[in-house]
């Protein structure tokens, strides 16, 4: 019967990602959903449906302002659809406008001055933003945090530490003109910086020397899977007495708020520099079945806690990746929005139809990758 137990306990295991996929998508999804939602109706647009997921509808009601909330089958994003939209992509419908009445073109999104279709279509965005914050701020003001100081007990043989002549009891004060003020500070630009030159400045014995290292890659097995990461070769310091507890208030906690969101969005763009310069590994990116996994192994290990610090940093990346100025995301309605700004007048149907078009084909190889990716560390 030990097998039965074996699949039992897979089910299970199967169902709880699924579970912690679904909750972390569901609420970065409804958020940045009703950040356009929010600043599109107070901007005088009407709002046809507002939904959680693609495809046929679940479940939905329909509120006193026409507009129908619903779940819909396929939980892979969502959308809202102002009116003057032909589908969930916002793409204008201009021969439907044509035909509304007069009351319902003024409420139209078409028709709206190009500073409030920028205003909703930003907003987006930027309410994935404010929701790391807050959730990030949460921790901080709650929990605290728990630091090690960026002192190095021991420097590893043959590491590019020893190499690049760091010594036991160095303090690393500067990564490339970055303070650091703790051990995980250092850990974070090191892990990123893998064959890249990082000028180190340390505090040797109470006067400043400066050390060039070049981090080496290692490929290591993670609970979330197989991850390139950079090594300095340093070993942090035991002693508990180098561990500190740092409190915050609530303005020092939302600070530290958005100093945690400012960092996830400078690493994306470093992992997007250095992918571009092939440092990085398309492999490294990862698509829903990553994110599902990812999802139940931070319930699995850190319950609750986990699950909503994983919806921060899923709100930075969902709220980052939308403003890139592709067509189809909301960066490249930003873009037509702001051509149309310098030329005083859109783009033509057939240009914005075209743009529509890449940035599908885009969107859609960049997530067969990913999705390929995924499927490649599971069970490659």
């Amino acid at each position: 019967m030990e097998w039965l137990s074996a699949i039992a306990g897979m089910t299970g295991s199967f169902a709880l990602t699924i579970f912690a996929f679904l909750v972390v998508l569901s609420v970065v999804v409804f958020i940045h959903e009703y950040g356009h939602y929010w600043v599109g109706r107070r901007c005088g647009i009407g709002v046809s449906a507002f939904s959680i997921g693609f495809g046929r509808e679940l479940i939905g009601w329909t509120d006193k302002n026409g507009t129908r909330w619903k779940i819909s089958a396929i939980p892979l994003g969502g959308y809202v659809k102002f009116v003057g939209d032909m589908n969930a992509a916002s793409v204008p419908d201009s021969q439907g406008v044509q035909q509304m009445s007069p009351e319902l073109r003024a409420i139209s999104f078409p028709h709206q001055s190009v500073a409030k279709r920028a205003a909703t279509v930003a907003a987006g965005p930027m309410a994935n933003f404010i929701l790391a914050i807050a959730i990030f701020a949460g921790f901080n003001y709650f929990s605290g945090r728990m630091v090690l100081e960026p002192v190095i007990e021991r420097v590893i043989p043959g590491s590019a530490a020893e190499a690049a002549g760091f010594q036991p009891h160095d303090v690393i004060r500067f990564i490339d003109g970055t303070r650091i003020e703790t051990f995980a500070d250092m850990q974070m630009i090191v892990s990123s910086s893998s064959g890249e030159a990082l000028n180190f400045v340390v505090d040797r014995d109470g006067r400043e020397v400066s050390l060039t290292a070049i981090p080496k890659v290692e490929e290591r097995d993670t609970p979330f899977g197989k991850q390139r990461i950079g090594l300095l070769g340093v070993q942090a310091p035991q002693d508990r007495s180098a561990i500190k507890r740092i409190s915050y208030g609530p303005l020092e906690a939302l600070k530290a708020g958005a100093v945690d969101t400012w960092n996830q969005v400078d690493r994306t763009f470093n992992f997007l520099r250095r992918l571009i310069l092939g440092r990085e590994s398309i492999d490294q990116l990862s698509g829903p079945v990553g994110i599902a996994r990812i999802a139940g192994t931070a319930y699995e290990i850190g319950g609750l806690y986990s699950l909503v610090n994983l919806i921060g940093f899923m709100s930075v990346s969902i709220g980052l990746i939308n403003l890139f100025p592709i067509p189809l995301l909301d960066g490249g309605h930003l873009l037509f929005y702001a051509i149309e700004a310098v030329r005083g007048r859109p783009l033509s149907e057939r240009a914005q139809e075209i743009g529509f078009r890449i940035g599908f084909a885009f969107v859609a190889t960049l997530m067969i990758l990913a999705t390929w990716s995924d499927l490649t560390r599971s069970f490659g």
